[in-house]
């Protein structure tokens, strides 16, 4: 594990709310670790309450395409889209190298495959995996998207040629028989020079900006307080890791919580603006987003 480094964001003159907000993270080791302190009052949240959820990021990418919820954890796939209405909070981000999604596939890949003609099974449309995918294959013609823990199936039930993997099944595939065809996280590091930018969290733009900061720093400590605590697993996050082993679970959070979990800084804010130039790159047609990314 990486040494944690916790700077304060600010001088302390945060104007303090009372409110109840909406939050939504998904029931993975990495987010129930980094949000177990604010969630279960082990850090002072003043008088902020939270309305919490628990769903697969794809959902919470749809509704932050709808604008449900206050605060939520979404796939940096989807920023382009919805930053009229959201802006990425410095802390909770999932980035880093090593870290990327893997091609798999019941079979080795053989010379001369002609990939764009099969079948693949993708974690979510508005995902970073189906970006990442998407740039290191531009022409598949047909893909299966699902919810992440449905890809293994696909692939091994013939649904699908090929499949995206991510989370745990990152830890998991091989022990099912599956192979692994190529690694898109690395595919992005070779092409563009930078971490790869996963999950992180965003904030309605509606909000005062002296409350998302409020509630950005909560997370920052929170993040913080699990560390302290670390390599012990907290009831929280095994409560919702399903039949994960403790030791898949830390290798969970090994790979996804780290420094840019803490603070992006500018190297972390650097690899996102490279994402959305990426998006860009992939979408054309679309008009680029004006607003301001980051809070």
């Amino acid at each position: 594990m990486a040494v944690l480094t916790i700077k304060p964001f600010n001088n302390g003159t945060i104007k303090q709310y009372d409110m109840k907000l909406t939050l939504g993270f998904s029931p993975c080791p990495n987010d129930t670790f980094i949000f177990d302190a604010l969630v279960n009052k082990k850090i002072d949240t003043g008088d902020l309450e939270f309305d919490v959820v628990l769903e697969d990021v794809q959902t919470l990418n749809k509704w932050a395409l709808e604008g449900k919820l206050d605060f939520s954890k979404i796939s940096y796939g989807v920023l382009p889209l919805i930053l009229p209405n959201y802006i990425v909070l410095n802390s909770g981000s999932a980035l880093g190298k090593g870290v990327g999604p893997l091609l798999i596939a019941r079979e080795p890949l053989q010379p001369g495959t002609d990939v764009s003609q099969l079948t693949i099974a993708i974690p979510g449309e508005n995902t970073t995996a189906h970006m990442l995918f998407s740039l290191a294959y531009p022409g598949i013609k047909t893909k299966k998207f699902k919810v992440f823990n449905e890809i293994e199936d696909a692939v091994l039930s013939g649904e699908a040629d090929a499949g995206v993997i991510i989370h745990e099944n990152r830890f998991t595939y091989q022990q099912r028989g599956l192979v692994k065809w190529m690694d898109l996280g690395d595919f992005w590091e070779k092409e563009t020079g930078v971490p790869i930018p996963l999950g992180g969290i965003v904030a309605k733009r509606s909000l005062p900006l002296s409350l998302i900061q409020q509630v950005d720093e909560l997370i920052r400590v929170s993040v913080g307080n699990s560390f302290a605590y670390y390599p012990d697993v907290s009831e929280y996050v095994r409560s919702h890791a399903q039949e994960m082993s403790e030791d898949v679970m830390r290798q969970h959070i090994d790979l996804y919580v780290n420094n840019f979990s803490i603070d992006l800084e500018q190297p972390g804010r650097d690899a996102i603006h490279r994402l959305m130039e990426v998006y860009k790159q992939l979408h054309p047609g679309q008009p680029a987003p004006t607003a301001p990314v980051f809070a």
